[in-house]
């Protein structure tokens, strides 16, 4: 997977006025912060960004009584170990993992205890590529435009987590936790099949275009992020003498198809505006199952017809 750049100029990431809770000891490949981003600033240019798989992020804040915006730690391949400066409530939810305290097994889709002092570490996921760590009362930086999202495209919010990095949690919710334990399916480690609905550029491909989407195989690249999956296969040929497109708004799951003719599919962070042809653009619930595919991992898409359409259409920016 591409490493995404480190902006600079950066707002500093602990709120200084509240005092740290958690201190961040390993953050695996890749960990940042995140909430449900920043949505209506599309028209200032302003990207949603927020955790890319959305309802396992939403689950663990849930699990802890906590808003479903509270921010938490979205960690890429595990490997995230945090110490507690004082007694925490934590889910951890997404991408199913080994999690300990203090070297101890615990349980995951759960509230946790970790005492004062106590060391919780994420283990390598056995499917899946994004796992999520909620605290009761959330993580309390300083929010930017309205979240503590870190969009790694724009450079907005927090830096990506490091070593050494101590954050701040807020105070916890009036509601208490009411559930001991969430059964929820893993993220398939095998070959995945997306929904789609036909793009709003779909006449500028060739009939064959949408046929060769719907009837190929795609496998994630490893130069896929935050920002979009790439994916390789067949070309997506274009209708000729179509002349040059102009730059228009992008939603997450739009499958944006470059000159090269394979197309990208955009995820959290993606661009507020493209100037490529749409083919088609996955539906909503199956963006955040995207958002737990791994490079290397099968797919494929197919279209959604009937009174689920509209409940599956991908949402404004």
């Amino acid at each position: 997977m591409t490493t995404p750049p480190h902006p600079p100029n950066r707002p500093p990431a602990p709120d200084a006025a509240v005092q740290a809770a958690l201190d961040v000891l390993a953050t695996g490949p890749f960990a940042t912060l995140q909430d449900l981003g920043r949505p209506g600033l599309a028209h200032i240019g302003v990207g949603r960004s927020g955790a890319a798989d959305r309802a396992s992020f939403a689950l663990a804040n849930r699990l802890l009584a906590n808003p479903e915006d509270a921010a938490g730690i979205e960690a890429t391949l595990g490997g995230l170990a945090v110490r507690a400066l004082r007694p925490l409530l934590v889910a951890v939810t997404g991408a199913p993992c080994p999690v300990s305290v203090d070297d101890t097994p615990v349980a995951f889709n759960a509230p946790v205890e970790v005492p004062t002092g106590a060391v919780l570490r994420l283990g390598r996921p056995a499917s899946g590529l994004r796992t999520y760590l909620a605290v009761r009362g959330g993580l309390a930086v300083r929010p930017v435009l309205g979240s503590r999202a870190t969009d790694v495209l724009s450079g907005l919010g927090p830096d990506p987590l490091s070593p050494g990095t101590a954050l701040p949690v807020g105070p916890p919710p009036a509601a208490h936790p009411r559930v001991d334990l969430a059964p929820v399916p893993d993220p398939p480690a095998g070959g995945l099949t997306l929904q789609v609905v036909p793009g709003p550029r779909a006449d500028w491909f060739t009939p064959a275009a949408l046929a060769t989407l719907l009837e190929s195989e795609w496998e994630v690249s490893a130069q896929s992020d935050r920002v979009g999956m790439r994916l390789t296969g067949p070309e997506l040929e274009r209708v000729p003498d179509k002349g040059e497109l102009p730059s228009e708004g992008m939603v997450a799951g739009a499958l944006q198809v470059p000159p090269s003719g394979r197309p990208v599919l955009f995820l959290a962070d993606h661009p507020v505006t493209g100037g490529y042809p749409v083919i088609a653009v996955v539906t909503r619930a199956d963006v955040d199952r995207a958002a737990q595919a791994r490079p290397g991992q099968r797919l494929r898409f197919a279209t959604t017809v009937g009174p689920a359409h509209d409940a599956h259409r991908p949402r404004t920016p």
